[in-house]
């Protein structure tokens, strides 16, 4: 089967590691701030990590010494403050609140890691900071609030004093506080290490994960968010049931039996 050329963009990269999707944020000369053009990007990039038959897994990570300075207010400000969506048709939302997410996403942070960079963290799986990250949510010291999920993700993952002790105010925190609070669940040594061990993960999942088996967990984890414990109980035998009768699951079993690793094919 052919692969799918990936899309050029202008200022978001996107490479293939076997079936884990690479996505950078490639404006480092800007901190990496997120401008109308860099917005549409990552939609679109979002778009082909849940599109892609061959993407199993996804890393979002950033390019120069900082993750992200946060929203370009001059370029981006007057589109939001009218009501206009930053997103393109042809892309997905990259606070991912537009609906449920398929496949698995592991982010990393260095540098500067403000407003919307925390809640593009928090949209992820799964996350990684190197150690000298620097993390503020700053929108009330603007005149605005977060408005990419963080009132929403950070106190459920952080209980709610943790997270309005840095909503409310928009002091700066580090690496350690965000691990502490669950921001983050590994802080590595630098960027670079932080960028390997994200991309470990993502292969850990992408190479010896049933996908089908990747993707009824995450949906049933979502569902018990979304729709309650009650709904994600309801469907566990039925999704379970579906799953023995697939051939990745025939091979899971036969792997067992012959002491290898599994090859999974998503079928």
């Amino acid at each position: 089967m052919a692969v799918t050329p990936l899309p050029t963009l202008e200022t978001v990269s996107l490479e293939r590691d076997g079936h884990v999707l690479l996505i950078g944020l490639d404006r480092p000369d800007k901190r990496n701030a997120f401008n109308r053009t860099m917005l549409a990007d990552l939609a679109r990039a979002y778009a082909v990590l849940e599109s892609d038959s061959e993407v199993r897994a996804g890393v979002l990570f950033a390019h120069g010494d900082h993750f992200t300075g946060g929203l370009d207010l001059v370029d981006v400000g007057p589109g939001i403050a009218s009501g206009q969506s930053p997103f393109p048709d042809d892309g997905r939302d990259p606070f991912r609140l537009d609906g449920a997410w398929t496949t698995p996403l592991v982010a990393v942070a260095q540098g500067w890691c403000m407003t919307l960079g925390i809640e593009l963290l928090l949209a992820a799986d799964i996350r990684i900071a190197a150690a000298g990250t620097k993390f503020t949510q700053l929108e009330v010291q603007r005149g605005i609030y977060p408005f990419g999920g963080a009132t929403i993700r950070l106190p459920r993952e952080a209980g709610w004093g943790n997270a309005m002790r840095w909503l409310l105010t928009g002091d700066q925190f580090d690496a350690a506080e965000a691990h502490r609070i669950g921001l983050v669940q590994e802080v590595a040594d630098d960027a670079a290490a932080a960028l390997a061990r994200a991309r470990e993960i993502a292969h850990t999942i992408a190479d010896r994960a049933a996908p089908l088996g990747v993707r009824a967990t995450l949906a049933s984890a979502q569902r018990a968010r979304r729709e309650g414990e009650a709904a994600a109980i309801e469907r566990l035998r039925p999704t379970v049931v579906e799953l023995f009768a697939t051939a990745d699951a025939a091979e899971g079993v036969q792997s067992f039996v012959e002491r290898r690793e599994a090859r999974f094919q998503g079928q």
